[in-house]
């Protein structure tokens, strides 16, 4: 880590699998304070493992959270109690839908809006107060949902929540800057995940997983200080 940067305290959700994973590992072994919420207590306790054999003296605050569905009492709890206030919320939580649209019915809609958006709003909404003067939210977004870009049969779903999280951050940086608290969101290209298997069986993305975190856990470091509510591609082709 670079020496005149001081260690950020963030959080970061859906760290048990995949790009969220590899984020957490990159920040909390460059030695910053890592809360990695999942679902999944096992995963975490891996996760938690990995990063110790990595830097036996990294922060990470392994909590097993559902944002849709958990009580954000208990965590606002352990956040005060171990950090006071928090620098970074990088909101990566997400599932997918691979369904063709003449088979989804409203409840698909409903739940990729549930899980892709609405658990987003909560994490917002009970933990923007928590967060210090220039910090920055970093929403985890979709070349599925950015504007003009290529779409795909069977994630209609899927896209439409993704381009509502992506106005969403639009709205957040609006209403969050007397905070002084940058909004931004990186719309993902392809990599190498259970989520890009699930889209796109077969597939092989040139980027792996552990590039696409070491990107977004630059970006959540940096960005801010050139970026507010800017949905942002990250993709060298249409996927």
């Amino acid at each position: 880590m670079d020496e005149q940067k001081p260690a950020q305290k963030i959080i970061i959700s859906g760290a048990s699998s995949g790009i969220g994973f590899e984020t957490a590992i990159y920040l909390a072994v460059q030695g910053h304070q890592v809360m990695a919420l999942a679902r999944s207590g096992g995963k975490l306790a891996n996760l938690q493992q990995i990063i110790l054999g990595l830097n036996p003296e990294a922060k990470i605050y392994p909590i097993v959270f559902d944002i849709v569905n958990d009580d954000y009492a208990g965590l606002q709890d352990i956040i005060a109690c171990e950090w006071g206030k928090f620098d970074i919320l990088i909101n990566n939580a997400g599932e997918l839908i691979n369904k063709p649209f003449g088979l989804t019915d409203t409840a698909d809609f409903a739940h990729m809006f549930e899980t892709n958006v609405l658990g987003h709003v909560n994490m917002v909404k009970n933990l923007y107060a928590l967060m210090q003067k220039k910090s920055h939210i970093l929403n985890i977004g979709s070349m599925g949902g950015y504007l003009g870009s290529v779409k795909f049969e069977g994630l209609s779903a899927y896209s439409v929540s993704k381009a509502a999280l992506h106005n969403l951050t639009e709205c957040l940086a609006k209403e969050l800057q007397v905070y002084e608290i940058s909004v931004n969101c990186l719309a993902l290209g392809s990599a190498q995940t259970e989520m890009l298997e699930k889209a796109f069986p077969g597939f092989e993305s040139p980027v792996m997983a552990y590039e696409m975190g070491k990107y977004i856990a630059d970006f959540a470091l940096n960005g801010h200080k050139f970026y507010n509510g800017k949905i942002l591609p990250v993709a060298g082709n249409s996927l």
